[in-house]
C-alpha cells in the first residue's frame, strides 16, 4: 500500500511544476446580441471608405481575448499583404469568393469555406465577386479595431509608408501591396 501511495505521488510530481494559463475571469460582462447588418457599438467601420466592417464582439467585450468582425465586400478589394505579430486569424466566407494567399501558396475559398491563419504568417485576400461576406475573428483580439478607426482618418489613401508605420503601432506588419488576379 505504501509502495502504491509513493508512485502515484511520484508520478504527479512533474506536473505540479508546469506553467498553466491563468483561468479566465467566471465573466467578462453580460450577454449581448448583435443584430444582423449591426455594429456592436452602431459605428460600422468603413474598410478603404467604402466596405462595412462591422464590429460584432469587441475586444472590450473579452478583455483583449478575442474580436469578431463581419466585412461586407461591395468592391473587388484586399487589404495589402500583411502579417499579424501577435494574433491568430480565422475567416468564414458567407458570401462570395476570395481569393487567399498565405505565403507563396494562393487558394480560392467560397460560402461555407473557413481559413485559420496562424501569427507571424504573411497573407491577405482579394475578393473575387462582386459582392462579398466574410466573419473573421482574432484571438487574442489586439488593436484591429482602433488600426481600422485611424485608417479611415486619412482623407486620401495612405502612402504604402504611412500604412506601414500605422500597422505596426498596431501588432500588424505591412509587407507588400495588396494581390491582383
Amino acid at each position: 500500500m505504501q509502495r502504491r501511495k509513493f508512485l502515484v505521488a511520484t508520478l504527479a510530481t512533474p506536473t505540479l511544476g508546469l506553467p498553466t494559463k491563468p483561468s479566465p475571469p467566471t465573466a467578462l460582462g453580460k450577454p449581448f446580441t448583435v443584430k444582423a447588418g449591426k455594429d456592436r457599438f452602431n459605428e460600422p467601420i468603413l474598410y478603404q471608405g467604402v466596405n462595412p466592417n462591422l464590429v460584432k464582439i469587441s475586444a472590450k467585450d473579452t478583455d483583449g481575448q478575442l474580436a469578431v468582425f463581419e466585412y461586407e465586400g461591395l468592391a473587388k478589394i484586399g487589404p495589402p499583404v500583411h502579417m499579424h505579430l501577435h494574433q491568430d486569424e480565422i475567416f468564414y466566407v458567407i458570401e462570395g469568393e476570395y481569393l487567399f494567399q498565405i505565403g507563396d501558396q494562393r487558394q480560392t475559398l467560397e460560402a461555407g469555406d473557413t481559413i485559420f491563419l496562424p501569427r507571424n504568417i504573411a497573407h491577405t485576400w482579394l475578393q473575387l465577386s462582386e459582392k462579398g461576406k466574410l466573419i473573421y475573428l482574432l484571438q487574442p483580439a489586439g488593436q484591429l479595431e482602433d488600426f481600422f478607426k485611424n485608417m479611415n482618418t486619412f482623407k486620401r489613401p495612405p502612402t504604402f509608408a504611412e500604412e506601414q508605420q500605422l500597422s505596426l503601432a498596431h501588432g500588424v506588419k505591412t509587407i507588400g501591396p495588396p494581390i491582383t488576379h
